[in-house]
């Protein structure tokens, strides 16, 4: 008889366990491996969070366990795995919420991040708390600063007049993307207005180009499908040709760019933005208070409005013309809000014919359309290119324009350079300072990191300059060439830049003197593999790519791409609704992970559905993931009370091989659900079978600690062992184990099932049959009666048809 574990005879309780774990976890070291010399370098990465006020809620819970059994995963097939965690404290959203409870950003904050580390520790995740960062910290932002000169410097960085969207209400700049139909996404009441101010920016369109070809190679990218097409739908790449047209004035020319240039016989009118700069000069007397009207109007809107485009086309005439270069004709210049400035040459040539929103236009304002593709697409009313199939003419029309010195081909982006600028207080000032001899210089190196100043009232005001402004002594500075009186830039930098180079500050937070150590970069980076959001496909994913490829072109990375492999998390809704403070239905984890365990809830998170996909949380079911564990639980007690019974039978064989196959396979491909529901019909075949052999418990304790991990550890010390049990090693199988020789076939006697069989895989219709007839249970049902007919489904069943 084996001896019991000083506590195995008691039963389960997750309190106490899960404590003593994370005291031991912290006290031994056992999360933080080794940075400098490991064997197997995993950067296993979650998205940092921004730590709200209300701490964690279940998505994020659900998101996070979801990277960490990976993470465990990993370290158990023998991977040194850096887990680390940090919080993405700037920001407009932490502003605001200051401001509505009336509490300085930066008392809020610091309570803010304590309760997600309470949170995030109570869950069991395997962080190296070493390595933990705030974007809030001048020894982070400090080297956020340095980003921005590195790039300043390089020229990629510059400022520029344009035109922005304003919310009244947040009082700073939007992103495009957070304008939704005209209003602002924060304040569902607020319309967005359009504004022209200075702004910094980061020339990510000089990288459109490598940010989409990267995307099609896979030795540098493992990301799913979709959010790649985000990315390239995103960009928007497309080929055409920029075509010059003179100004029926004779005095100058206007450019525009074409994806199709094999229409440009049927362009019948111009239009141009209200804000080029050709309006002013093509306008007649006669048109100029219509157009100057028009022009006031025009900047009262949103940007993402008119580039939706409202459904009844607006516009005025100019009173000017331009001459077709194709027909020699003259064709009349308008101006329309539905042309942006910001997008190609900020002017059109309008082809209503073969173009539905210029057809639209040319209706409503009784402007000439002509076709010039007839049905079989092949040009027509086209000079001596008609004739010719559309497709070819594009070709052919841009290398004739070429000739002509009218026009060149061109591959044009919808990608915007990246606007980093925010008028408000939380973030990080943009490290320049402006002089009136001197212009913009930047702050020396040696001065930073720039402090973002105390300021009692940080409000936003609706002057489009930053609240720092108000902080004199701040404001005003030495100019660091001339030494003359200067003042300080008072936007601070967007919050995207603080996440966009987050990961490579982990591994290093410890330097002072560098933004990352060569050696720890390059040990650790780029990501193995990153989990988050899908919402951050685009921006947050974009803006990390483009500053990799720019800090390797500076030659401060030795890679291009920050994440090898990216994969977005589902979402949890609860009973079928999405969750919402208004329905009342957030689940916060805290109450569960106090009544039910860390562990349990982290089963039950995983159970939901695939991990990509999420799933619907109803309170009923994490009782299902607490019996398992309980039955777990009593499996090891009886492991280490009672002796083994001798050799482990076939059944139990199989079913343990098969196990570990697709346990492992299903966490690779972060199938959570299907890896649980797999461990769960292996205890079920233990228990049918009284099997309690230690291998096959150990197995499985290993099996399920990435999603247990307290519990696992508990039961793994109950079999006697002194080490965490992820100093173990992941457990292998037996491929010819994974095809069971014996399969069950259904017995039916006149199509009704009344006994199974145990017979051979494959096995031929007479052996079957044999073992049907001799079957106990079967020969009751065929007393007296023949056999007529032998009905046989291989693998299957046998239905015996008799009479």
């Amino acid at each position: 008889m084996k001896h019991l574990h000083p506590a195995s005879d008691q039963g389960y309780d997750p309190e106490a366990v899960e404590a003593k774990w994370q005291e031991r976890w912290a006290a031994e070291h056992v999360n933080e491996p080794d940075l400098d010399t490991p064997t197997r370098p995993f950067y296993n990465l979650m998205m940092y969070p921004y730590p709200s006020a209300e701490g964690l809620h279940v998505g994020n819970m659900f998101a996070f366990t979801g990277s960490d059994v990976f993470g465990r995963f990993k370290r158990l097939q023998g991977y040194d795995v850096f887990e680390p965690i940090g919080f993405d404290a700037f920001g407009i959203h932490s502003e605001n919420y200051a401001i509505k409870v009336g509490t300085h950003p930066a008392e809020l904050i610091p309570r803010n991040i304590a309760n997600f580390r309470r949170q995030l520790r109570r869950m069991g995740g395997m962080f190296d708390w070493r390595q933990e960062l705030s974007t809030t910290d001048p020894a982070y932002y400090k080297w956020t600063q340095w980003i921005f000169l590195q790039l300043y410097k390089a020229g990629k960085a510059y400022k520029k007049l344009g035109a922005v969207n304003w919310c009244p209400e947040c009082k700073t700049v939007l992103a495009n993307e957070q304008v939704i139909e005209g209003y602002c996404e924060r304040h569902p009441g607020v319309r967005v207005e359009q504004r022209n101010l200075e702004q910094w920016y980061f020339r990510i369109t000089e990288y459109a180009e490598k940010l989409l070809r990267h995307l099609d190679d896979a030795s540098k990218m493992d990301w799913s499908e979709s959010t790649a097409a985000a990315q390239r739908n995103w960009m928007g790449r497309s080929e055409g040709a920029d075509i010059t047209f003179k100004l029926a004035s004779g005095d100058g020319t206007m450019a525009v760019f074409t994806t199709r240039p094999d229409t440009l016989f049927g362009a019948t009118f111009m239009v141009l933005a209200p804000e080029h700069p050709l309006v002013g000069q093509v306008t007649t007397t006669a048109e100029r208070s219509a157009v100057e009207d028009y022009v006031r109007a025009t900047a009262a809107k949103d940007i993402v409005s008119r580039r939706v485009g409202e459904r009844d086309k607006t516009g005025v005439f100019t009173g000017g013309y331009a001459i077709n270069p194709a027909t020699g004709a003259e064709i009349p210049v308008w101006i329309a809000d539905y042309v942006l400035m910001e997008y190609g040459t900020g002017a059109i040539m309008a082809v209503p014919a073969h173009d539905e929103r210029d057809l639209e236009f040319a209706e409503k304002f009784d402007l000439p359309v002509v076709r010039v593709i007839d049905e079989n697409e092949r040009l027509i009313a086209s000079g001596s290119f008609t004739g010719r199939p559309a497709s070819a003419a594009i070709g052919d029309i841009t290398h004739w324009l070429e000739e002509k010195d009218l026009g060149r081909g061109k591959v044009q982006y919808r990608l915007y350079d990246w606007c980093i600028s925010r008028q408000r207080y939380w973030g990080p000032p943009i490290p320049v300072i402006y002089c009136e001899d001197c212009g913009a210089v930047p702050v020396p190196e040696a001065d930073l990191p720039v402090l973002l100043p105390p300021l009692e009232d940080f409000r936003p005001d609706d002057s489009g300059t930053s609240p720092l402004a108000r902080n004199e002594e701040w404001y005003f500075v030495s100019c660091p060439d001339c030494g003359e009186r200067g003042h300080r830039e008072t936007d601070v930098s967007d919050t995207f830049l603080d996440s966009a180079w987050y990961y490579l500050r982990y591994p290093s937070t410890e330097f002072d003197d560098r933004p990352l150590d060569p050696s720890r970069t390059k040990t650790w980076c780029p990501v193995a593999t990153y989990i988050g959001g899908n919402e951050h496909a685009v921006l947050h994913l974009l803006y990390a790519r483009f500053l990799a490829m720019a800090l390797h072109d500076l030659g401060h990375l030795e890679f291009d791409e920050p994440f090898l492999k990216f994969r977005a998390h589902g979402l949890i809704v609860k009973d079928g609704a999405k969750m919402s403070k208004s329905r009342g239905n957030v689940v916060i984890p805290d109450e569960y992970v106090a009544r039910w365990g860390a562990d349990t809830f982290r089963m039950y998170l995983m159970s939901l559905g695939p991990f990509q996909e999420g799933g619907d949380f109803r309170d009923a079911g994490i009782s299902g993931p607490r019996r398992f564990l309980d039955k777990v639980w009593d499996l090891v007690g009886r492991c280490v009370s009672e002796d083994a019974i001798g050799e482990i039978n076939h059944t139990v064989m199989v079913k343990w091989h098969q196990t570990k196959h697709k346990v492992s396979q299903d966490i690779e491909d972060l199938k959570y659900n299907t890896a649980i529901a797999a461990l769960m019909e292996l205890l079920n075949v233990l228990r049918e079978v009284q099997c309690h052999e230690q291998r096959v418990v150990e197995d499985m304790l290993v099996m399920l600690a990435p999603f247990a991990p307290h519990f696992a550890e508990e039961c793994w010390e109950r079999l006697g062992h002194e080490r965490s049990i992820f100093s173990a090693s992941w457990p292998s199988w037996d491929p010819s184990l994974l095809v069971q020789d014996q399969i069950e076939v259904v017995i039916q006697v006149n199509g009704r099932t009344r006994s199974k069989v145990q017979v051979p895989r494959d096995a031929d219709e007479a052996t079957v049959v044999a073992a049907a007839l001799a079957d106990e249970k079967a020969q009751r049902h065929l007393v007296g009666k023949s056999v007529q007919k032998r009905i046989y489904v291989p693998n299957r069943l046998v239905n015996l048809v008799v009479g």
